[in-house]
């Protein structure tokens, strides 16, 4: 059972967000902070309570863009604790991404907040904690039908792949990709009419997508073999130019790169 800690300036979000999680099962306790002052004096005092005290705070539901200082100032304060609570942003805009698991983050969660999502937040939270996995986590009462997974329907529609923004799911044609940025535990694709970050690591995608043409050139890149325009080779360095892009090929897959390309070319 987890007690949780929910920050948000905006007080009609942070009620919502508290409604949520008190409706779960797994949540022992909810308790909310609206601004990031209070919400430091409120983790300082379970800090200092110990795991077992009254005042404990196991995981801390924290937006982003507040007055004052913001949830990425707070996160980073929080990491000179000895024994932090967990965080899980709750923000409305995904550009923090990167930031947010940088330090430590076990979820990141778009605004309007769906109540499935909030409950596989809260999945992730208690796995984090070492307790016991839920294979298929209650949605508060009334709850829509979960939305698919990026990675699941991925699977299940192998011409596509789910991307979820502000609370609605988009399908992405899977040809329509040219190149793959990593990002922390996030992967952004690139297509010719921009770009979506989704919750799965470069090399499930580089494993996934292979048959598909898509081909590892670097630790940051997955590219498209197809969709490369120009293969430079400059005082020894290789790079590659998709569209306008121009990415760094690695020393290590520089070879194989061109071995791929000539055979495309030839074939």
């Amino acid at each position: 059972m987890l007690r949780v800690l929910a920050v948000d300036d905006e007080k009609p979000l942070l009620e919502e967000l508290l409604y949520l999680l008190r409706s779960d099962e797994r949540v022992l306790s909810a308790e909310g902070a609206s601004d990031a002052t209070e919400a430091l004096r409120r983790i300082t005092r379970a800090v200092e309570s110990g795991p077992d005290g009254p005042d404990a705070i196991d995981v801390v539901f924290l937006d982003i863009q507040m007055a004052g200082l913001t949830g990425l100032d707070i996160a980073r304060l929080l990491a000179g604790f000895a024994r932090p609570p967990l965080i899980v942003f709750v923000t409305a805009h995904e550009g923090f991404a990167v930031q947010a698991f940088d330090l430590k983050a076990v979820d990141y969660v778009l605004k309007p907040v769906r109540p499935e999502r909030l409950a596989e937040a809260v999945r992730r939270a208690r796995a984090a904690l070492g307790g016991p996995q839920d294979p298929a986590p209650r949605a508060p009462a009334g709850a829509p039908p979960a939305a698919a997974e990026p990675a699941a329907a991925a699977e299940r529609a192998p011409e596509q792949i789910a991307v979820e923004l502000g609370g609605v799911t988009r399908f992405v044609a899977i040809a329509d990709i040219a190149y793959v940025e990593a990002q922390g535990d996030y992967a952004r694709l690139h297509t010719d009419g921009g770009s979506h970050l989704v919750r799965i690591p470069l090399s499930a995608l580089e494993e996934r997508w292979a048959p598909r043409g898509f081909v590892r050139i670097h630790r940051r890149h997955l590219v498209a073999l197809g969709r490369i325009d120009e293969l430079r080779v400059d005082a020894g360095t290789t790079s590659v130019r998709i569209g306008t892009a121009e990415l760094q090929v690695s020393r290590r897959h520089a070879r194989q790169l061109r071995d791929l390309l000539m055979r495309q070319a030839t074939g």
